[in-house]
This record gives structure tokens, C-alpha cells and sequence, in this order.
């Protein structure tokens, strides 16, 4: 019988909740005049902080404890890019955040924009991209991001592994 009632709890789920991220909102964390390049700080869920960097028309988004010197902190895309607003949290049974998803818009020389989920782990023993999905180039890009924050995240090394692609890979990360 007790083993019956333990089903449920390992039954629920990952499941979502969504912030918003608006520098005008955000406190200015670190500002250099010369190169025009900056970080702020902005407000999430509870126990989370989120880190937003900009610099030479690239973006870098890091979450959690000491926010800025996670592995997170110094990854980008690689084309000229930009965040969207809206940010999922991936939250496990505890109600605690392992992952986020959050959509970059990429910029192109030819005037093409290209749109990536970038999944990012989020733990206090490490914060970092996981993996990235082309949002063009796949009908089902939430769904396959939510999975990937559900299957790499527990299990994956930020100080070892790099991000994957996942699905189908697109051009907006442009490869």
C-alpha cells in the first residue's frame, strides 16, 4: 500500500511557469561607457535572479546564484542577437527551477532573422545552455525544448559538455 501512495509523487511532472524580462525593470549591474556594453540584474521567480549581459549586438543570459560568473554568463549565439521577453522556468515536482527556455532572435548580413530556444540548466552547481532548437525550423520547438530541459538537464556537465542541437538544425544558429 505505501508504495502505492509514493505513485503519484513520482508520477507529477516537470511543469512551467513564465517571467517576464524587462531591462527597464532591471538593475544596472556592471556599465562601460567606452565599448557601450552592459549587465543587469532583473527580477524572477522566487529564489531565482536573472542576469542579463549585452555587448557587441550580442546578448548573454545567466540565472541563479552568482548568475554572472556561471559558465551561462559567457555564452551567446554566435550571429548578431537578441532576447525575447517572455521566460519559461522548468520546474521540477519540488517546485524548484532546473531549466530554463528562452527564445533569441538572430540577425543576419543578408537581412534574414532566425529565432532559437535556447535551454538553459539551472543549478547551483552549475548554470549553462544545453541545448538549442531552430523554432524556424521545427513546428513542435517548444515541445522539443521542454524535452531536452526534462532529459539533459539532471545529467548534464557544464564544465565538460557543450550544447546540442536538437531536432531539425535550421540555419538561425547560422551553421
Amino acid at each position: 500500500m505505501a508504495f502505492a501512495f509514493a505513485t503519484p509523487l513520482f508520477a507529477a511532472g516537470p511543469s512551467s511557469v513564465y517571467s517576464k524580462i524587462d531591462l527597464d525593470r532591471c538593475s544596472i549591474f556592471r556599465q562601460d561607457q567606452i565599448s557601450g556594453s552592459a549587465s543587469w540584474m532583473c527580477p524572477a521567480i522566487p529564489n531565482q535572479a536573472v542576469w542579463v549581459a549585452e555587448g557587441d549586438l550580442r546578448f548573454f543570459v545567466s540565472f541563479g546564484k552568482a548568475a554572472e560568473v556561471q559558465v551561462a554568463a559567457g555564452q551567446t549565439l554566435p550571429p548578431f542577437n537578441r532576447i525575447n521577453d517572455t521566460l519559461e522556468w522548468r520546474l521540477g515536482p519540488d517546485g524548484e527551477a532546473f531549466a530554463t527556455i528562452l527564445r533569441w532572435f538572430t540577425e543576419f548580413d543578408d537581412g534574414r532573422e532566425g529565432q532559437v530556444l535556447v535551454v538553459t540548466k539551472v543549478s547551483d552547481f552549475g548554470t549553462c545552455h544545453i541545448a538549442y532548437v531552430d523554432a524556424l525550423a521545427n513546428k513542435d520547438a517548444n515541445a522539443l525544448a521542454r524535452q531536452a530541459a526534462d532529459t539533459m538537464s539532471a545529467g548534464f556537465d557544464c564544465e565538460t559538455q557543450q550544447p546540442v542541437a536538437v531536432g531539425n538544425p535550421g540555419w538561425s544558429l547560422g551553421n
